[in-house]
């Protein structure tokens, strides 16, 4: 069996660091904003080249969060992509904004620009970019058109860690990055974890104002907030795990590499990578014809894949009521109905990526389906 991300094997190869990280938080008896918060914070700051990191309880907080202390409220619109995980549109619905869909490039699977241009009217507030499968969107493009309309870019940096975009860290480019360590992102903690991270002081400090409640101290609430703090104990992991983090990227790098190579004379279509980006490769997402048939036969094999994502969310039940029907964003319904991501983690051998190539040759030979 080759599944398509081996958590176990990751923690096999740092298990010590992580148990030894783990013990010392329970032995401190400091669970909650300690002194692993803090420096975590600080080592994330410095890991994304901005100015302050503010830890939060998840990844959709950290959206949640950063639109709230940007002020997005009703009558407000936020465009954004609908070819995504939900969070980075219901987040919108949340703060009593209007999420405003527009489609995407079909190469990168981002946002397209021309798209998100024709889409700003009177109502729009800003912009929530994500950088989809671990690859950046085309922020020059993107914010060019913010400032011609005095948006806001939020990004959406949950499957690019470490990505870069002409040389500068994801998360450093827009007025804030939004970053995720649930378990199976590359950076990836042992339950739920998010982070905002800005080169705004005051919009920091309203996200660390936003997490403990809306109060500046414990007795002394100011405004409507939230409880929404990263855990001692997942700071600590993540501390230990973030050191190796360069060198996964550079592993999984080279895992897509291996795949670029081995399925090029395939009917799949491998990742694009625009020519100012770096590819983190949170996903290794082909586009494959017959696509469902191929999966249940690398099912059949022994081979873990998964659709990211199979309906786009203007074909959600909960966007039903924008009346967005069939053929609204047809790269996105394309994306939906061909792509397939394949295995893919910083363990993962080039025997295995053989044998993967093998049964996707295999099918196709066959006649497919």
């Amino acid at each position: 069996m080759i599944p398509i991300l081996d958590t176990k094997a990751q923690y096999q190869a740092i298990k010590t660091e992580i148990d030894a990280a783990v013990a010392a938080v329970i032995e401190s008896g400091s669970f909650i904003l300690g002194p692993n918060v803090k420096a975590l914070e600080q080592a994330l700051a410095e890991y994304t080249a901005t100015r302050k990191a503010v830890g939060v309880a998840s990844g959709t907080d950290a959206l949640r969060l950063s639109l709230a202390a940007l002020g997005a409220g009703a009558g407000d619109e936020v465009i954004t992509t609908p070819f995504t995980f939900v969070a980075s549109a219901n987040t919108i619905s949340r703060a009593g904004a209007t999420p405003v869909f527009v489609d995407i490039d079909p190469r990168t699977f981002n946002l397209d620009p021309d798209a998100v241009a024709r889409a700003v009217t009177p109502r729009t507030k800003g912009i929530v970019v994500v950088h989809l499968y671990g690859q950046p969107a085309a922020m020059d493009d993107l914010q060019r058109i913010a400032d011609q309309h005095g948006l806001w870019i939020l990004e959406d940096c949950a499957q690019a860690i470490g990505a870069r975009w002409r040389g500068t860290p994801v998360g450093a480019l827009g007025v804030a990055g939004c970053y995720s360590f649930y378990p199976t992102k590359n950076l990836g903690a042992y339950g739920d974890g998010g982070l905002v991270a800005t080169n705004d002081l005051a919009l920091g400090a309203r996200v660390e104002q936003l997490r403990r409640h809306g109060g500046k101290d414990k007795y002394n609430v100011e405004v409507l907030g939230y409880n929404s703090r990263l855990d001692e104990l997942q700071a600590a992991i993540l501390g230990v795990k973030l050191r190796y983090l360069p060198a996964w990227t550079h592993a999984r790098q080279a895992v897509a590499q291996r795949y670029d190579a081995l399925l090029h004379d395939t009917p799949v279509t491998t990742p694009f990578v625009a020519p100012d980006a770096e590819h983190v490769y949170h996903q290794y997402t082909i586009r494959a014809p017959e696509r469902d048939a191929l999966a249940a036969h690398l099912r059949d094999h022994g081979i873990g894949t998964m659709v990211y994502y199979p309906v786009p969310l203007h074909r959600q039940p909960l966007y039903a009521p924008l009346g967005l029907g069939p053929g609204a964003f047809p790269q996105a319904e394309a994306a939906a109905a061909s792509v397939l991501s394949l295995p893919i983690f910083p363990e993962l051998t080039a025997e295995q990526q053989t044998e993967i190539a093998g049964v996707i040759r295999g099918f196709y030979a066959a006649g497919g389906a």
